[in-house]
């Protein structure tokens, strides 16, 4: 299994509330809270880890509450490579109701000046020349927090690619583009990211395909749409691809992003074929979305999630249409 280096610019701790329904300017009756480290790049870690990698988390953490990520790292085998800034880590709360309504409400993070910035440069071009332990590949995961701009973030794509490694960005807006400009290798919008990528309201099947399309126009070698229960298009070196996921009862879709990002890298990573990696990251992002967390490859019906996963060969002819082979 390769090693892998995931940065996480702006972690969280993540408080996730179920109740029946939220009721604004009212007292709410949860029915039960849950608080764990996460945000997007440690979760993208959880699943590595989960699937068989080795992995190191760096990037930024509020030295007054690390906490909750010492303990999550060291349980779960994770290198914290984190570097430690005054102030605390964010708490996003998540507000999850019956009808299957989630509330996102996300703080800022802690601001980082040139000098924690600085740090974090000298810590990634340490491991990236490493003659030992250099990472199969760099994951950059999650929004930008205050002080950290879409240039520097595109600073770390042009890095990990100058020394000759695949770097999967999953994050939106402005530093989406950065890192596009910068050379990602790969990139994972979702339906929302990618129409605001496009300059469009919304995207139809046809229109995520197009998109797609321009992504792998502007330099993306894997160009990573997901769309929830519609599924996930995946526009790369070993051809087109499309996936409907099986049905689920969604309970909290926090981590299915993430769940897909780090299924289909390993699937990548080893050199699995695009039909297996695909169907894999597919039912293990469907899997995610039943429970508070990412996904489980371990779950005692995961065979039957990947079996009810129908991945589909977008002909190379006629994907110009949208037409399924």
């Amino acid at each position: 299994m390769a090693a892998v280096l995931v940065l996480s610019l702006n972690p969280a701790l993540d408080l996730s509330v179920d109740l029946e329904r939220l009721s604004p300017g009212r007292v709410n009756r949860t029915r039960a809270t849950h608080l764990e480290a996460a945000g997007k790049g440690v979760n993208v870690a959880r699943v590595l880890v989960a699937l068989g990698h080795e992995v190191a988390v760096s990037g930024f953490l509020g030295a007054d509450n690390d906490g909750a990520f010492r303990r999550t790292f060291e349980t779960l085998g994770i290198e914290d490579a984190c570097l430690r800034v005054p102030g605390e880590t964010r708490t996003n709360v998540k507000l999850a109701e019956d009808d299957g309504r989630v509330t996102d409400i996300n703080g800022p993070g802690v601001t980082i000046d040139a000098n924690a910035w600085q740090r974090l440069i000298d810590e990634l071009e340490r491991r990236l020349a490493a003659s030992r332990h250099c990472p199969g590949a760099v994951v950059i995961a999650g929004s930008l927090p205050p002080g950290v701009t879409p240039d520097r973030l595109g600073e770390l794509v042009a890095r990990g690619r100058a020394a000759g490694l695949p770097v999967w960005v999953d994050t939106s807006g402005p530093a989406l583009d950065a890192a596009i400009v910068a050379g990602a290798t790969a990139v994972k919008p979702n339906e929302h990211e990618l129409a605001a990528w496009a300059g469009q309201a919304a995207l139809d099947d046809a229109g995520r395909r197009a998109a797609a399309r321009r992504l792998r126009d502007a330099g993306v070698e894997e160009a990573v749409v997901s769309a929830g229960a519609e599924g996930v298009l995946w526009l790369g070196r070993r051809g087109a691809w499309e996936a409907r996921p099986p049905r689920v009862e969604a309970v909290n879709t926090v981590g299915a992003g993430d769940t897909l990002v780090a299924a289909l890298l390993h699937g990548v990573l080893e050199e699995t074929s695009s039909e297996d990696a695909l169907r894999l990251a597919t039912a293990l992002s469907a899997e995610a979305v039943r429970h508070i967390g990412v996904g489980r490859p371990g779950a005692d019906d995961f065979s039957e999630l990947q079996r009810q996963t129908r991945v589909y060969r977008l002909d190379a002819g006629d994907a110009a249409e949208g037409a399924l082979a």
